[in-house]
C-alpha cells in the first residue's frame, strides 16, 4: 500500500508551516505581498493528528484512522469540528480555520480527514521538484487498483461517523463547548451524527450544536433509495450510484471528472501555480489549451468554466483567451458557462487575471489546495460512503434501512443549528428552514451573497467565520472574561425558526 503523510513527516512539516506558507506565498509575476490579515492567518498554529478510529473487520490496522488537522490553542474553550464535503479533504477548511480561529483564539478548529485519506501517497509530492511536479501533472501517481482494497466496501456510514466520534470523544476531554459541523456533504453528515444511535447514545448528546454549510441532510439523496437499488445500484442527485454488489469492482469514486490519478495531477499543478503562477503549465497536462500554471489550475474549478458548475469557485478570468459556451456544462446547470477554444495570441498561453471584486482571491486558494498537513480532496472516495448517505437521507426510521444505518432521532433533536447558504451554491434559506421544522432546535440562517458552493469556504472575507463566532458564543460556557472576536453586529439579522 502506499504510504500516507507518515506522522513523522506531518509533524516536521507542521513545525515549519508558517515558513512554507510564507514561502510559497512568495511568487513570482502576478504574486501580491501578503496583507496584514493574510499573515495573520499564517501565523495560527495547525498540526495533523491521527488516532485509532473503529476497528472494521477486514481493514488493515492503519487504515482504522481518525485525523484531524487541528488549528488554534491545544487548550481552546470551544472546538468546532468540520467535516468536508463530497470529494473534499480536511485542507479544503485551511482558510476558513485560521478565519475562525483569528476571529476567537479562544477556539480550536479541527479539520478532519476521512480514512480514506491515508490511502494517499502524499510523501511523493511533499519532496518533489519541478520535473517531479511536472510528470504527475501529466501522468498521475500509480493508483491503488481496486483489488487491493476490497475492505473499502465497508466504508461507509456507520463507519464514517464512528470515526468522527472518536474525534469528538477526544475533543469532550478539552472542554465541554463542542460543535459539530461541515461543508455540503460534510454538512449532510453533521445532521446525520447528531441524529445517529451509537449504541443507545444519541450523537446529539454529544455536542452544542451544528455548523451547516451549503448543505444539510438529503441535499445530495433527492429522492427515496430502495433496498433493490441499494444492493444493486441506482441513481441520485451526483449521478449513477455504485450498489453493494459493484463495491468490489468499485469501491472508490473514479470517473472521467474525478479519480485518484486526476487528484494526483490536480495537487501537483496546485503546486506549480503556488510557486510559477505564470510559468507555461506543463504541456499534456490538465489545460487543454497552452495556459499558464494558475490558468491551468482554475480553468477546472471557476464557476464559468468547470465541467460540474456546482462545485466552483470565483475567483477571475482568463486572459488572452477565446471563449465559447459550453453546452454540456449548461447542461449541467452552469450559468453562463463557457470552455476556451485556444489563446488568441498564440506566441502566449492563456493566462489568469485576479478579480478583487470575486469571493475568492485565485492564488490564495492554490497555495492553499495542498499543503504539508492536508490537500483539498479526498483522492479515494469510498463509493459505499456515498450508497449509504443516499439510503439514509434525513432519517432511517420505517425504511428498510433502519438496523443497519441508525439515524434515528431526526424528530428529537433540539441542538440549534447555524445554517449558511451560498448564494450560487445547492442550498436556499428555504432548505434550512424547512429542515428546522423536521426538529426542535433554532435554526440561524445566512446567506452568503454572491458566493458558489466552494466559495463559502474558501472566501478572502472573513464574514462567515464572524456568523460562526457569533453564533457559537452565547451556546459556549460563559469564560472568566471577555472573548475576542465574539461580537457580530449584524447577528440579530439571522432568522430563527419558531
Amino acid at each position: 500500500m502506499p504510504a500516507a503523510r507518515s506522522p513523522s513527516l506531518c509533524r516536521r512539516l507542521a513545525c515549519t508551516g508558517i515558513a512554507l506558507l510564507l514561502a510559497l506565498g512568495a511568487v513570482s509575476g502576478t504574486a501580491q505581498v501578503l496583507r496584514s490579515a493574510d499573515q495573520t492567518l499564517a501565523r495560527i498554529p495547525a498540526v495533523r493528528v491521527q488516532r485509532a478510529g473503529v476497528i472494521v473487520p477486514g481493514t488493515p490496522g492503519q487504515y482504522n484512522a481518525s485525523i484531524t488537522v487541528r488549528y488554534g490553542p491545544s487548550r481552546p474553550r470551544a472546538i468546532l469540528l468540520l467535516m468536508p464535503g463530497y470529494l473534499g479533504g480536511a485542507g479544503s477548511f485551511d482558510r476558513l480555520a485560521r478565519q475562525i480561529v483569528a476571529r476567537d483564539p479562544g477556539v480550536a478548529v479541527w479539520a478532519v480527514d476521512r480514512r480514506s485519506n491515508t490511502l494517499e501517497p502524499q510523501a511523493q509530492l511533499a519532496g518533489a521538484d519541478t520535473a517531479t511536479l511536472t510528470r504527475i501533472v501529466q501522468e498521475g501517481l500509480p493508483v491503488v487498483s481496486p483489488e487491493r482494497v476490497p475492505f473499502m466496501r465497508d466504508w461507509g456510514l456507520d463507519v464514517a461517523l464512528r470515526d468522527w466520534r472518536a474525534a469528538v470523544q477526544e475533543a469532550r476531554r478539552l472542554t465541554p463547548d463542542v460543535f459539530l459541523g461541515g461543508h455540503s456533504l460534510g454538512a449532510s453528515l453533521s445532521g446525520l451524527y447528531a441524529a445517529y444511535d451509537f449504541g443507545g447514545h444519541a450523537g446529539a448528546d454529544d455536542v452544542r450544536g451544528l455548523v451547516m454549510l451549503d448543505g444539510l441532510p438529503g441535499t445530495l439523496a433527492d429522492h427515496d433509495l430502495g433496498a433493490d437499488q441499494y444492493d444493486q445500484g441506482g441513481l441520485n442527485a451526483l449521478g449513477v450510484l455504485p450498489g453493494l454488489r459493484q463495491l468490489g469492482r468499485r469501491p472508490y469514486v473514479d470517473t472521467l471528472v474525478f479519480g485518484p490519478k486526476l487528484a494526483s495531477r490536480a495537487a501537483a499543478q496546485a503546486r506549480l501555480a503556488a510557486a510559477a503562477p505564470d510559468d507555461p503549465a506543463p504541456e499534456r497536462g490538465l489545460s487543454t489549451v497552452p495556459a499558464t500554471n494558475l490558468a491551468a489550475c482554475l480553468l477546472q474549478l471557476e464557476s464559468r468554466y468547470a465541467l460540474l458548475p456546482f462545485l466552483t469557485v470565483q475567483t477571475g478570468q482568463p486572459t488572452n483567451a477565446i471563449e465559447a459556451p459550453s453546452f454540456l456544462a449548461l447542461a449541467l446547470g452552469g450559468r453562463d458557462s463557457r470552455w476556451l477554444v485556444g489563446p488568441q495570441d498564440t506566441s502566449r498561453p492563456v493566462g489568469w487575471q485576479d478579480d478583487p471584486a470575486a469571493p475568492t482571491d485565485g492564488l490564495d486558494f492554490v497555495n492553499r489546495y495542498w499543503t504539508p498537513l492536508a490537500d483539498y480532496t479526498e483522492w479515494y472516495f469510498p463509493n459505499r460512503l456515498t450508497l449509504d448517505v443516499a439510503a439514509a437521507r434525513t432519517g432511517t426510521l420505517g425504511t428498510p434501512f433502519e438496523q443497519t444505518l441508525k439515524v434515528w432521532h431526526t424528530a428529537d433533536l433540539t441542538l440549534p443549528v447555524l445554517g449558511i447558504a451560498a448564494e450560487r451554491g445547492v442550498t436556499h434559506a428555504a432548505d434550512f428552514v424547512a429542515y428546522g421544522n423536521t426538529t426542535r432546535g433554532a435554526v440561524t440562517v445566512r446567506t452568503l451573497a454572491g458566493a458558489s458552493h466552494l466559495d463559502i469556504v474558501a472566501a478572502r472575507s472573513d464574514q462567515v467565520a464572524r456568523w460562526i463566532v457569533g453564533w457559537m458564543q452565547p451556546l459556549r460556557t460563559p469564560a472568566p472574561g471577555p472573548v475576542a472576536g465574539s461580537a457580530d453586529d449584524d447577528l440579530a439579522a439571522a432568522y430563527v425558526s419558531p
